[in-house]
């Protein structure tokens, strides 16, 4: 490999919220999506290149931006976009946000299909919207889109819109055409948007292969927009940046007032020469990134079989966040994420955290060295035979 992902890089100190959250220095925290790896250094030279310039007044987004986001998704997803069809915004959440508050009134449904990512959750309550579940179907490690329960709830005039988190997080599954075919065609049949959330299209791994949903539908009569942004892919979360992609500028109009009012239309300088960098030079970092997390499953996975063997591991077909099914070990998702927090120094994230079918099941954060990864284990390993 041409990068060191085994680096050991102390985070604590920097204000890290991952690492610094709590005080006790022997907490081990595998729970926020947020990598233990340094950014490309493609990324670290052009931020440096900003830093020596030495004045940091206000800036306009460059062509280069739009640009690189077209030659990523063309290369990446084989998707083709042009400039008019992508809105910037600074961050996911408030891409969302801003969705929601352009289409939908307060009161309105809008189905998530849990377990979600939990922000969701919270995004929907402060736009003053219900949320309604539809809960995936799991067995045996694997979840599937119950389509039966999807088309009744979309079927309830009060529901407006459909949250798809794809590829999806926390169970790790990429969602392929088909499935995304029936999303469209219930949507379509009951006037109910589409918002994609793609942050972690490009850590799909293996035989998959990661869907646009804008490129699904275009075949249909459906409001639809895709969220993408580099933010998980090369680790740049607190340089938040993203973007909304929707063919009609008439709904892109309809965001972009709303961030307007919300007063969330500037991007960080520094975000936009980091999306640039990462995406123009970033590609083969990233491809050594994903076969080292990929094996860092793999070793969680024999792990698991030889000494935690009532602990089933979810198939993970995309991110760096590992489902864990901890059904067997006696204790709900919360009092065992608590009880390893406290007696292991293990901080995991209980299932509970992306909706009540979370319940039994833990996440762990496997974007890290693997002697962090060996570590959390045996901690999990210890808890678990001392009971």
């Amino acid at each position: 490999m041409n990068y060191n992902f085994d680096e050991i890089i102390p985070r604590r100190g920097t204000n890290s919220i991952k690492w610094d959250k709590v005080a006790d220095e022997n907490v081990l925290p595998m729970w926020v999506a947020d990598m233990d790896f340094k950014t490309p250094p493609e990324v670290i030279k052009a931020l440096s290149r900003k830093v020596e310039q030495g004045i940091f007044g206000y800036s306009i987004i460059p062509s280069a931006f739009y640009d690189s986001i077209i030659n990523w998704w063309e290369i990446s997803h084989q998707l083709i976009l042009k400039k008019e069809w992508l809105l910037p915004v600074p961050g996911m959440i408030p891409a969302l946000s801003a969705i929601i508050r352009a289409h939908l009134q307060p009161g309105d449904n809008i189905i998530v299909q849990s377990p979600v990512y939990n922000h969701f959750f919270t995004l929907i309550e402060n736009c003053e919207c219900n949320t309604v579940d539809n809960h995936l179907i799991y067995e045996n490690g694997n979840y599937q889109i119950d389509f039966v329960d999807l088309e009744l709830k979309a079927s309830d005039p009060q529901t407006k819109m459909l949250l798809i988190c794809s590829p999806h997080n926390p169970v790790g599954r990429v969602w392929v055409r088909e499935e995304l075919e029936k999303i469209a065609s219930i949507c379509t049949k009951h006037q109910v948007m589409v918002v994609s959330d793609e942050i972690h299209a490009d850590l799909v791994y293996k035989n998959h292969r990661h869907i646009p949903f804008v490129s699904v539908a275009g075949n249909y009569d459906l409001v639809s927009v895709t969220c993408g942004s580099p933010c998980k892919t090369f680790n740049l979360s607190s340089l938040p940046v993203s973007y909304v992609i929707s063919k009609d500028q008439e709904i892109l109009k309809r965001i972009e007032k709303i961030l307007t009012i919300q007063e969330t239309t500037t991007i960080n300088p520094f975000a936009v020469e980091a999306l640039i960098a990462a995406y123009n030079q970033g590609r083969n970092w990233m491809e050594e990134l994903k076969e080292y997390v990929y094996a860092n499953y793999l070793y969680l996975k024999y792990f698991c079989k030889e000494y935690l063997p009532n602990v089933l591991v979810s198939d993970l077909q995309a991110t760096y966040l590992v489902w864990l099914d901890c059904h067997t070990l006696g204790k709900g998702s919360d009092e065992l994420s608590k009880f390893l927090f406290k007696e292991e120094k293990l901080w995991l994230n209980s299932g509970t955290m992306y909706g009540s079918s979370g319940e039994g099941f833990l996440r762990i954060n496997i974007a890290c060295p693997r002697q962090v990864l060996e570590e959390g284990l045996h901690r999990l390993e210890k808890y678990v035979h001392k009971k």
